[in-house]
């Protein structure tokens, strides 16, 4: 199939398939069924976040005691997903409030969120598989909980934000992390919170949701960009890295970036043409940038 005809076949799908190992309910007479050139399509939505409630008498008296708590899990969850095609969902939380806590704290949040994802994803296995979303700030504490999640809880990956507390973590003090991430051989999906990290208090304030439409590609883009020019990808070459929206900006300027190391002064520590790190798929919302091949459809 050519790439015009299969995204005017696309545009009919809620999201992909990811290698997740979850099965499909024949029997749910009432699901949307896609098809794809007339076949049956396993539809995978890996962006689908939600908030434990559980953790709010947690955050009694800290500064983030105010955080945005309020998408819990519930059956129309999955009424949802019959209604919009979606056989399996990829469940994590991602407003990473939570990088704001010190150590201790930190590790009772992210357990807690883990355990209560998890509960859901085993009482809907055939529905649900988890994303755990640890505590990048302290990377060693990041990578245990990963392994935690993975190995205990059956996590088949994880969610981060672009940066940790403002810092990049392409930078070697997050090794610990991504080598865990590599060495259980799970995606990392990256979710943006609107380039705070980058764009100047108030500029995207005013109509049209700016934070969002403009802000979270921005912060996207850099993430993916710093995995390549700092080398992350270099040190980790089986790592596998989802960009959420689409790749942000990346994709469409690739060609400013494959110049850039062309440039004595430009300072990439990367072996090779960043083109030759990511895996495109055809999809609508998301891009993968990875240095392993592996089968992914996304939106």
């Amino acid at each position: 199939m050519n790439r015009r005809k299969f995204l005017t076949k696309a545009g009919q799908l809620s999201a992909g398939t990811l290698l997740l190992g979850a099965g499909l309910n024949a029997s749910a007479q009432s699901r949307r069924v896609v098809m794809l050139e007339g076949v049956r399509t396993k539809v995978v939505d890996i962006h689908a976040h939600c908030d434990i409630l559980e953790v709010v008498p947690l955050l009694e008296g800290t500064s983030m005691a105010g955080a945005n708590i309020n998408r819990p899990l519930g059956p129309e969850w999955l009424a949802k997903m019959d209604e919009r095609g979606i056989d399996v969902a990829a469940i994590s939380t991602n407003r990473f409030w939570w990088y704001e806590a010190e150590p201790k704290l930190a590790r009772q949040i992210v357990k807690l969120q883990d355990d209560k994802i998890a509960e859901w994803c085993n009482a809907n296995a055939e529905r649900c598989v988890h994303l755990s979303s640890p505590a990048l700030q302290f990377p060693e504490l990041a990578a245990e909980q990963l392994e935690y999640a993975v190995k205990e809880l059956g996590a088949k990956g994880a969610s981060v934000l672009g940066h940790a507390r403002g810092e990049p973590i392409s930078t070697e003090k997050y090794d610990l992390f991504w080598a865990k991430a590599e060495e259980l051989d799970v995606p990392v999906f990256m979710h943006p919170d609107g380039s705070k990290n980058i764009i100047q208090p108030g500029a995207f304030d005013g109509p049209g949701g700016m934070g969002n439409i403009m802000g979270n590609p921005l912060e996207t883009t850099l993430f993916l960009a710093r995995l390549i020019f700092d080398g992350t990808l270099d040190r980790f070459p089986g790592l596998k890295v989802i960009g959420a929206h689409g790749g942000g900006y990346l994709p469409h300027y690739l060609g400013r970036f494959q110049v850039a190391c062309d440039r004595n002064n430009a300072g990439c520590v990367n072996k090779k043409n960043p083109s030759e790190y990511y895996v495109r798929k055809y999809s609508l919302t998301r891009w993968c940038l990875t240095k392993k091949d592996f089968d992914i459809w996304l939106l």
